[in-house]
């Protein structure tokens, strides 16, 4: 990455722009591979029957709190079925507890455990530091402009 400013655009090439945003396509598949397999990684680290799905639970768990299950099935941008079964292997090993919501006696509210907290924050810190060990070679102007261009990027997702 480059820390100069970015050059001025003239008219815009398509065959350039096509081939810029297949590169871009090919580095976004292969972070999200990588990320796969560091999720897959950290999960067998917090139990070793813990699947991916479950680690992602655990993962908004634990930046948003306790939820609903039916949040937590929205969040995860699943079936409410899908959502109830995991809840039900996740409570087996012992890494998260759902309890009555008092407002609403029908629903369910899901919490990791302190020992579930624990664990998933120590792959965190394994990540960040990996993460810290690969950015920090490089200068503080490109990881921030990397950092702006990946939440432009999740922006424009949306």
């Amino acid at each position: 990455m480059s820390t100069s400013p970015l050059p001025p655009q003239g008219p815009m090439d398509e065959a350039d722009m096509a081939e810029a945003i297949k590169n871009a396509q090919q580095q976004i598949g292969t972070m999200l591979v990588r990320a796969r397999k560091s999720i897959a990684v950290r999960a067998a680290t917090i139990h070793p029957d813990l699947k991916p799905m479950g680690f992602s639970a655990m993962m908004l768990l634990s930046r948003c709190g306790s939820m609903q299950q039916i949040t937590l099935a929205q969040q995860l941008d699943t079936d409410k079925a899908v959502v109830s079964r995991l809840l039900k292997q996740l409570e087996e090993l012992g890494l998260i507890s759902r309890t009555v919501d008092p407002t609403d006696g029908r629903a369910m509210i899901v919490a990791l455990t302190p020992e579930a907290h624990e664990r998933y924050n120590s792959t965190q810190e394994g990540a960040r530091q990996h993460l810290f060990d690969r950015l920090s070679r490089w200068e503080l102007t490109e990881v921030r402009r990397f950092a702006d261009l990946l939440a432009r990027l999740n922006e424009d997702l949306d």
